[in-house]
């Protein structure tokens, strides 16, 4: 069995990753720190999970006891954390904030795209698990990229749900504001575009162009729609070739003939894609849930990477018949 324990388990992608892990037939659960919660039961916090487990938050963080380590922790507290704790060298870490996707000397965590890196992430220790926006995007792009077909600037459109915002409230995730509204944020200064960039260029070195994104807030609590526009001559049918023959191996991205809608893939890990022509412009829907493809459940799919088992093992989730 794998030992798991996890660091920050209050929020919507903890959460979701408790849940996971708590029905993986190849883990044990641990423990689940969170000082604010010490001694509460995680049915306190996490209430989906009533008859799930009696597990309590803990303030101890018995390292030696686990063989992997979860960090579901605010974006600059996973860097602060290993700065100032001393980790067994063995230990294998799944990083769920930003702080360590983009390549640096400093430190060698790799980023955890599956369908990007997957050999890497089967003989790393350390992964930064992608963004959520940017898991879409980046499943979105990759084939053209494979194929050097980005050579122009890359327009996308997306809408996530409440849950993307964190569960900490505020005045654009409470429900009054949020429910049957809409609402653009951080236009062309996203913080995960840095991170698609860097994924694209791995593929096609010789992409320098810009990813004009455009995100919004939608009246739903979770998923992500995402639309890409790129130019490209390349007729549809070779487009759709190229996609399947890229994805062939992957066992959660489904290249679909018919329109996609967002409930298709909702408490799920799959990501769906649909490829449309318009002339020479080329539109690309890619949906996923962004607590599950994009955050918890590729973090699960990293952990299956990283202890050789089968990737599906514990993922194996249906969404909703409605």
């Amino acid at each position: 069995m794998i030992k798991v324990g996890i660091i920050g388990g209050a929020g919507y992608t903890a959460g979701e990753l408790i849940r996971l892990l708590l029905n993986h037939p190849d883990v044990e659960l641990v423990f689940v720190n969170s000082t604010s919660n010490a001694g509460n039961p995680l049915t306190a916090v996490h209430e989906g999970l009533y008859g799930e487990t009696d597990m309590c938050f803990t303030d101890e963080m018995p390292f030696d006891a686990v063989d992997v380590l979860f960090f579901c922790t605010a974006h600059g507290d996973t860097r602060k954390f290993m700065d100032t704790h001393e980790l067994p060298e063995n230990l294998k870490i799944i990083d769920l904030s930003m702080d360590y996707r983009l390549k640096s000397d400093d430190h060698d965590f790799v980023y955890g795209l599956p369908e990007l890196n997957r050999r890497a992430i089967c003989h790393s220790k350390h992964v930064a698990n992608p963004g959520c926006f940017a898991t879409a995007i980046q499943l979105a792009l990759l084939p053209l990229a494979k194929q050097l077909m980005l050579n122009d600037d890359v327009m996308v459109n997306a809408i996530t749900g409440s849950t993307g915002a964190g569960v900490k409230p505020s005045a654009t995730s409470h429900f009054s504001w949020r429910n049957d509204n809409i609402s653009i944020y951080k236009p062309f200064e996203h913080q995960h575009v840095p991170e698609v960039k860097q994924s694209l260029q791995q593929l096609q070195q010789s992409f320098h162009s810009e990813i004009d994104f455009i995100p919004y807030r939608g009246s739903f609590a979770r998923g992500i729609f995402c639309t890409v526009v790129v130019k490209n001559k390349v007729g549809i049918e070779e487009l759709k070739r190229i996609y399947r023959d890229y994805y062939a191996e992957d066992s959660f991205v489904f290249v679909i003939d018919e329109p996609i809608d967002l409930k298709q893939v909702v408490n799920t890990n799959k990501c769906l894609i649909h490829l449309e022509k318009h002339g020479d412009k080329l539109l690309i829907v890619s949906c996923i849930d962004n607590l599950v493809k994009g955050a918890s459940g590729t973090a699960v799919h990293n952990m299956n990477l990283l202890f050789n088992l089968e990737e599906t093992v514990g993922l194996k989730l249906k969404p909703s018949a409605f």
